[in-house]
């Protein structure tokens, strides 16, 4: 049998990135520090590692084999809620407990893939499950009988432009699109919206669009929107002009879009929620890649207003300032806040929910859920799981706690990777994973 020559060219070029990526993984250094010693309120910072070639070491996306599920911690039980996704991204529950999942990827970004890194990247994220078209479109679902299976899936939302964060301010329904947040009306129990998007602002977007994800929250009275908007690079190597209302948390006017920047120096900010004590914004942050498998830890941490986290000049405060970052900032710099908790390195996440302990156990009454969707770019993996911070009070305090995994092989193959968390109506956990392709609700196991 005779092959064509587009198959020939098409099984070459993917021998030719599984060698390369082989290459890559062979070049890259491995982790030292332990878990306890990269998470928690005071991690350690080893000296950079600088190698020509950065780590890179992704688990490829398999999806789940027949009969298999993620594993719960002792005491809670995992089940599906909804399969046959489409790249389920994010979730959003409404206050008639509907469930609303984003089906969403990357949007075009034409500019970002160029050049040996950029294909080298192109790899990794088809490897990682990452490539696929964007549905574009918000889905319903609704558990009618209560027994914690979607029975009813509707499109909620269609032809959107990559779609991420959402929220409900009375009978408005903002959508975080990859470069604007737009609204629609609601009625309540409605299962469609038919109706045309009206803008609200423009978010920065353009050909490149490196950190696409873009999340949206309401403050409580629903007057104000808390929009994360990602960096454009890594540690700003396409000149800071490239970055302008990047890396940062934008704070607009629902009604009128007037927006301003609430906090910046944020390399990769998604998930948010409001504290239950204090009422203080918190956000989960991805940091800078490239310097090593121990470096730098991502992070959650409250965000005040007006603060600089430090990216691109530094990381984890004004000690440790990042040479890579062209021209240096000393004067920002020295304003570098440390955040509250580290999550450990390259452990990617993105969701993050408050427990409102209605429905969990003591050990999981107070605090946040964190999606940590999991590594590229160290050896061994990290993330690939969901994780639990306490608090007592307002901060956090204690060791993270696993609370949903088994996201990875014994091989290293990627059976899922989580993204969004939020909490259904009954106190239940729901995940999004995007490579699964399902919505996972984690309960109290019957006794």
């Amino acid at each position: 049998m005779r092959l064509n020559r587009s198959y020939r060219y098409q099984t070459k070029h993917i021998l030719l990135g599984g060698a390369v990526l082989a290459a890559l993984v062979a070049c890259g250094d491995t982790a030292t520090l332990t878990k306890a010693e990269d998470t928690g309120a005071n991690p350690i910072l080893p000296q950079p590692v600088k190698r020509l070639i950065p780590t890179v070491n992704i688990a490829p996306a398999k999806g789940w084999p027949q009969g298999v599920m993620p594993t719960a911690m002792a005491g809670m039980a995992v089940t599906p809620f909804a399969t046959g996704l489409d790249h389920p991204r994010w979730v959003y529950v409404l206050p008639n407990g509907d469930v609303l999942v984003a089906e969403s990827n990357a949007p075009p970004k034409p500019e970002d893939g160029k050049g040996i890194k950029g294909w080298v990247m192109g790899l990794v994220m088809a490897r990682a499950g990452a490539a696929v078209p964007s549905a574009n479109r918000i889905t319903l679902l609704r558990d009618r009988d209560g027994d914690g299976v979607a029975e009813v899936r509707t499109v909620f939302l269609q032809n959107l432009m990559s779609p991420f964060g959402m929220a409900l301010v009375g009978n408005d329904f903002y959508v975080a699109n990859a470069d604007a947040v737009v609204k629609f009306p609601y009625e309540p129990g409605a299962t469609s919206i038919t109706a045309a998007p009206v803008k609200v602002v423009d978010l920065p977007g353009g050909p490149i669009n490196h950190h696409w994800t873009k999340n949206l929250i309401a403050n409580p009275d629903g007057s104000k929107l808390y929009v994360t908007v990602g960096s454009n690079s890594n540690v700003g190597e396409r000149g800071m002009e490239a970055e302008a209302g990047r890396a940062a948390i934008w704070e607009v006017d629902a009604k009128t879009g007037a927006h301003r920047i609430f906090a910046s120096g944020l390399r990769n900010p998604n998930g948010m929620g409001f504290a239950p004590e204090g009422g203080a914004l918190w956000t989960v942050v991805n940091e800078r890649d490239e310097i090593g498998s121990d470096l730098v830890p991502d992070y959650l941490t409250s965000v005040k207003d007006g603060a600089f986290y430090g990216w691109p000049y530094a990381y984890y405060g004004p000690k440790n300032v990042d040479a890579r970052a062209k021209p240096a900032r000393p004067d920002l710099v020295a304003t570098s806040l440390v955040p509250e908790y580290a999550l450990g390195a390259h452990v990617a996440p993105l969701g993050m929910a408050f427990s409102d302990g209605k429905a969990m156990p003591p050990a999981l009454a107070s605090g946040v859920f964190v999606g940590e969707h999991g590594s590229w770019n160290r050896t061994p993996l990290s993330g690939y799981k969901v994780t639990f911070v306490p608090f007592s009070g307002s901060k956090p305090s204690g060791k993270k706690i696993d609370v949903l995994g088994g996201f990875t092989s014994p091989e290293g193959d990627a059976y899922g990777r989580p993204v969004g968390v939020a909490l259904d109506k009954r106190g239940a956990l729901l995940v999004a994973d995007d490579v699964g392709n399902a919505i996972w609700r984690v309960s109290v196991a019957a006794k």
